[in-house]
C-alpha cells in the first residue's frame, strides 16, 4: 500500500493516502502537456538562440521539405515519450523503470526543440499526434509484459532503427538548413546513447518479425507525418 502524504491546507493538516488511480492521472496530465505542446527542454537547443530569419534563403520548395522532415522527426519524439513512459509504468523492475523514464527525460528535449523549429519553419505538428501517442503507449505497456531482457531489447531496436532514420534526414535536409540538422545530430546522439544504455543492461535481440513490423509501422508513420 501506498505510504499516506502528509497535506497543508492554511493552519491545518491532514493525511493523505495516494489513490491507485494516482499514477494514471499522472500518465494522462503528462500527454496532455505533450500534446499541446508545452514540453519543456532542460538543455538549450543545440543549433543555438532563435533565428526566425534563418529561413529567408531557403526556395518555398526546400522550406515545405524541411518542416516536413522536423514533422516527422517530432512525431518520432511524440511516441518515444509516449512508449518508453509505457514501458516505464508497465515494468516491475524499478532499475529498468529509472532507465526508461531518463530516455523519455531526453526525448522531452528533443521534442520540444523540434516544435520551436516547426515554429521557425512556419508549420505545425501533425495532427494525428493523439493517435501516435496512445498506439506508442500501448505498445509500450505490451513490451514491459515481455519480461524485463526483451523491454530492453524493444528500447534498443526501436533506438537502433531511430538513429539509421535520423541519419536518412541528415542527409535529405536542404543544405542551408544548418538550425534543423544541429538538432537531428543532437537528437543521434542521444538515441545512440540510449541504445547503448539498454544493451550494457540487459537487452535481447528481438526476432527478426518484430524487427520487420517495427519498421513497417515506422514507414508508415512518418509517410504520413510528413504531409499530415
Amino acid at each position: 500500500m501506498a505510504a499516506p502524504q502528509a497535506v497543508s491546507v492554511g493552519s491545518s493538516h491532514f493525511i493523505r493516502r495516494q489513490h491507485w488511480l494516482d499514477p494514471f492521472i499522472a500518465e494522462v496530465d503528462v500527454a496532455l502537456q505533450v500534446l499541446a505542446g508545452q514540453a519543456a527542454a532542460a538543455r538549450p537547443n543545440p543549433a543555438g538562440v532563435t533565428k526566425l530569419e534563418s529561413t529567408d534563403n531557403f526556395t518555398a520548395a526546400e522550406k515545405k521539405h524541411a518542416a516536413g522532415l522536423m514533422r516527422v522527426n517530432h512525431v518520432g519524439e511524440v511516441c518515444a515519450q509516449a512508449l518508453y513512459r509505457g514501458q516505464a509504468a508497465a515494468s516491475k523492475d524499478a532499475s529498468a523503470a529509472a532507465l526508461f523514464y531518463s530516455a523519455a527525460a531526453d526525448e522531452t528535449d528533443h521534442l520540444a526543440w523540434c516544435q520551436q523549429r516547426l515554429r521557425e519553419l512556419d508549420s505545425r505538428p501533425s495532427l494525428l499526434n493523439p493517435v501516435w501517442y496512445a498506439g506508442s503507449f500501448a505498445l509500450g505497456v505490451l513490451a514491459a509484459r515481455a519480461g524485463v531482457a526483451r523491454n530492453l531489447g524493444f528500447m534498443a531496436e526501436t533506438e537502433r532503427q531511430v538513429e539509421a532514420h535520423l541519419e536518412d534526414h541528415l542527409e535529405r535536409l536542404p543544405p542551408s538548413d544548418t538550425r534543423s540538422r544541429k538538432i537531428v545530430e543532437q537528437m543521434k546522439q542521444d538515441e545512440i546513447g540510449h541504445r547503448v544504455t539498454a544493451e550494457k543492461a540487459g537487452a535481447v535481440g528481438m526476432p527478426a518479425p518484430v524487427k520487420g513490423v517495427m519498421r513497417l509501422m515506422s514507414k508508415l508513420m512518418t509517410a504520413t507525418a510528413y504531409r499530415v
